[in-house]
């Protein structure tokens, strides 16, 4: 599978539960929705992956990528209720860098 580098930083950022890597993957303003939060800008987005990388032990595996749609699936595994799970992630990808991501 082909993803785009920041989707490949994304990934090993989240499996190695590294957060400041994680956020540096989003523009400044970038805008997160999950679980009905939405969280806005890095420092915010730092902030709601730090405390989840604290709560879960969580490793992300690509399963499928839809670049005209920039849709992303995942298995993610760990240590939270119902693992493994298949998630997809809407993303709006920009001048190498994530400008909106919605979890769902």
């Amino acid at each position: 599978m082909n993803l785009p580098q920041v989707l490949t930083d994304l990934v090993a950022a989240q499996n190695s539960s590294d957060s400041a890597a994680y956020a540096n993957c989003f523009a400044e303003t970038a805008i997160v929705l999950d679980e009905g939060k939405k969280h806005t800008g890095k420092a915010s987005i730092k902030k709601w992956i730090a405390k989840a990388n604290q709560e879960y032990t969580t490793k992300m595996r690509p399963l499928n990528f839809s670049a005209p749609e920039q849709i992303l699936e995942a298995e993610i595994s760990g240590s939270f209720p119902g693992s493994p799970i298949v998630i997809t992630y809407q993303l709006t990808i920009k001048e190498g860098l994530i400008h909106s991501l919605k979890i769902g």
